[in-house]
């Protein structure tokens, strides 16, 4: 007998009791879409944390400082523009860096204003850095910066607070009674994850933030971001930052450095194993229902094996080899596993599709991208037809060991 009859027989075996077979292939349907969509879910959400990752910059290292004491115990600043000037100069692998200093003011036109949740100074290379887009006009340069001129950038949502649908670039706004004239507005980048508006943003160059609002004379700066040349030389950029602000700040091997130097990408890298590994564990917990859905499957085996005992034994009389009875009944199992993985998968998709829709109809952060995962999918199903064959495989054993006289004669 064929394997293509051996189907075409367990598909009509099938058909004669069509509701004891979708309630045997129902553990399956439910264990399948779960597995899906869990995989499916997780996926989304680590490409949701990798996405956060990427909008912070390209192959962004951050320097932060740390606090050092003086001779009567003040704190000094540990971190300078020099440093970050050095870092960009003396750090091959280094492609640009950007100092930030951090204010907070009122924006002021006409009769309009508005409190920007982030009103940063910045250095000339802060796009390059951050890998960012101006909608209109043009970044501040170099000159801006020695020059400490009263220029800004504004963000989206800052525009519209202020200037509604009129065109801002060449108007100046007060920061704290200064004039500012605006030279750019920032391409649109929407909530971050936590649902924070990004186009709520003021830059500035970071010398007329420090010496025009906050009125100091002091080189110091908040945080320095680096963009290393490549994602493959973030580890050596990382190291040499390191070394070059050691050997600058004059600490002696052992000591405890006053800085802090942290590699976005392996944040990110950390991010992805707690989503992965929580995927899997949502996975594992779904999966236990394909054992359940498989331990079902079973059972209608071994009732079904009951009843078509005489079947059996007409089969053997005219010729059937106990392999054939045992290829048939496995056939069985595994067609209803993979009818019930086939419907799992889709439910799955659409339940996966249905919940990011629904999680991002509900949150007020960053869209959740939609993935399906083919891999999960393909796997379910490969999955599904092992469970059939697994749990299938001792009814299909006990029908094949049956006496061909024993079986003929079962009422």
């Amino acid at each position: 007998m064929t394997f293509l009859n051996t189907i075409r027989i367990a598909l009509r075996a099938l058909a004669k009791n069509k509701l004891r077979a979708g309630l045997t292939i129902l553990g399956v349907v439910i264990g399948i879409a779960a597995v899906t969509a869990m995989v499916s879910i997780g996926l989304s959400a680590s490409e949701l944390v990798q996405g956060e990752f990427r909008n912070l910059g390209t192959n962004v290292i951050i320097l932060s400082p740390g606090n050092r004491r003086g001779a009567r115990s003040a704190q000094i600043p540990s971190l300078t523009a020099a440093d970050v000037q050095a870092v960009s100069r003396e750090c091959p692998s280094a492609l640009a860096a950007t100092p930030l200093i951090g204010a907070s003011a009122q924006v002021i036109s006409g009769n309009n204003n508005w409190r920007p949740k982030e009103l940063f100074g910045v250095g000339a290379d802060y796009m390059l850095v951050r890998n960012g887009q101006m909608r209109i006009g043009s970044f501040f340069g170099e000159g801006d910066i020695n020059n400490s001129n009263k220029v800004c950038v504004l963000g989206d949502t800052v525009v519209k607070k202020l200037f509604q649908t009129a065109n801002p670039i060449g108007q100046s706004v007060r920061i704290k009674n200064i004039p500012f004239e605006i030279v750019g507005v920032l391409a649109s980048k929407g909530a971050d994850i936590v649902g924070n508006d990004q186009d709520d943003v003021v830059l500035m160059p970071y010398t007329t933030v420090r010496k025009r609002l906050q009125g100091s004379s002091f080189d110091n700066v908040d945080v320095a971001m680096i963009s290393a040349r490549s994602s493959e030389l973030m580890g050596q950029a990382e190291q040499e930052i390191k070394a070059l602000m050691m050997d600058r700040h004059r600490i002696s091997f052992g000591q405890q450095p006053d800085f802090e130097v942290r590699n976005t990408t392996e944040i990110a890298g950390a991010f992805s194993i707690v989503t992965g590994t929580m995927t899997a564990m949502l996975a594992s917990i779904a999966g236990i229902s394909l054992v359940v859905g498989g331990v079902g499957i079973m059972n209608i085996m071994l009732v079904s094996v009951t009843e078509r005992t005489r079947e059996i034994g007409i089969r053997m009389a005219v010729g059937a080899r106990p392999r054939d009875i045992l290829m048939q009944f496995l056939v069985e199992s595994m067609v209803l596993s993979l009818i019930g993985g086939a419907i799992g998968v889709l439910l799955g998709v659409l339940g996966s599709v249905s919940l990011t829709l629904g999680i991002n109809a509900l949150s007020s952060g960053r869209d959740w991208p939609i993935v399906v995962s083919q891999a999960a999918a393909i796997v379910s199903l490969v999955f599904s037809a092992a469970v059939g064959i697994g749990f299938g495989f001792y009814p299909a054993w006990r029908a094949s060991r049956l006496d061909p006289i024993d079986a003929l004669r079962y009422e």
